[in-house]
């Protein structure tokens, strides 16, 4: 009961930049208790922060298919919390030159998912979000460079996809004709 507390203010915590005053108000006594006030905002003291694994990963995202559905559960195992940073829109027009799904929709759909906490639409600099969650694990995926390795993060990369000559959003929007 207590680790979903801590989990749940740790989300709140990210989404907001810290827990605002109004939200702040809205939470039990024993979850503000957890929390400690800077700047207006609030804080998971860093025992209970110390009390969950936070895991991050990143992509586009732009067409869900199986092949994310399974780096995300994958992802999720290696942690109690996913945070999952979605590529910006002219991230990808500049690497990809298409897209289907603007970030904040995909932002949605990403966040609906089940094995994910959180979805945040990512920055100019990856390590800026990268301070925002302080993940213990950065897991990449299958296709992916690990581009972000910072000192006594564990770094996990992917290997197993299933028929990536199938499931790759690029295949799937070139058999589409799109």
């Amino acid at each position: 009961m207590q680790k979903d507390s801590i989990k749940k203010l740790y989300i709140l915590q990210v989404r907001e930049g810290g827990i605002s005053s109004l939200t702040f108000g809205t939470l039990n006594e024993n979850e503000k208790s957890m929390l400690y006030e800077k700047e207006g905002r609030y804080y998971l003291n860093k025992d209970f922060r110390n009390q969950i694994r936070v895991v991050m990963t990143g992509g586009g995202f732009d067409i869900i298919h199986i092949g994310h559905i399974h780096t995300l559960k994958d992802a999720k195992a290696h942690g109690d919390v996913l945070i999952v940073s979605i590529a910006r829109d002219d991230l990808i027009m500049k690497n990809k030159g298409r897209l289907i799904n603007s970030q904040e929709v995909r932002a949605q759909i990403v966040e609906a998912l089940k094995p994910v906490d959180l979805a945040l639409v990512g920055v100019d600099d990856p390590k800026t979000t990268f301070e925002k969650v302080k993940p213990q694990v950065i897991v990449y995926g299958y296709d992916q460079n690990p581009f972000l390795k910072p000192d006594g993060v564990e770094i996990v990369k992917l290997e197993k996809f299933i028929f990536p000559e199938k499931f790759k959003t690029s295949k799937m929007i070139e058999q589409m004709g799109l």
